[in-house]
């Protein structure tokens, strides 16, 4: 299985990018992992128009919560079922546009508080690599 993080904009901070690709490399230790960062809504919309058979997640403070052990189980479920690819959508400081959240059925919710899109990123990266963690048993999470 795949992780792809689609990412409308660019984190600017350099010490917030650091960390988020220190953590990307970390996964890609357990995963592939590709990061693309577009400019806005509409290419977003065409980068996930061209990867139709991967199942996309849109960021979102609305969408469904988990905690990390339930997180790492729903990427365990998907890569043991055969799923290719998953795609994490992640917003700009504007959001998304209601075409996006339209073609983006599924939403996972980091918190209920509003975080930055630059940190969001940071915790996403996060979360997946000790959702990887926890499936390969290694003592990161505890």
């Amino acid at each position: 299985m795949k992780i792809r993080l689609l990412a409308l904009g660019k984190i600017r901070r350099p010490e917030l990018r650091a960390v988020f690709e220190d953590y990307v490399k970390r996964i890609s230790h357990s995963c592939p992992i590709e990061v693309s960062e577009v400019r806005d809504a509409e290419a977003a919309m065409k980068r996930l128009d061209a990867l139709r058979a991967a199942t996309a997640l849109l960021l979102d403070a609305g969408g469904k919560q988990h905690d990390s052990d339930s997180l790492a189980k729903w990427l365990g479920e998907q890569r043991d079922r055969g799923t290719r690819e998953v795609i994490f959508v992640c917003g700009d400081a504007d959001g998304f546009s209601d075409s996006l959240r339209q073609r983006v059925p599924h939403k996972l919710s980091l918190s209920p508080m509003t975080y930055s899109h630059e940190l969001a990123r940071v915790m996403l990266a996060e979360q997946l690599y000790r959702a990887f963690a926890i499936l390969s048993g290694s003592p990161y999470p505890k």
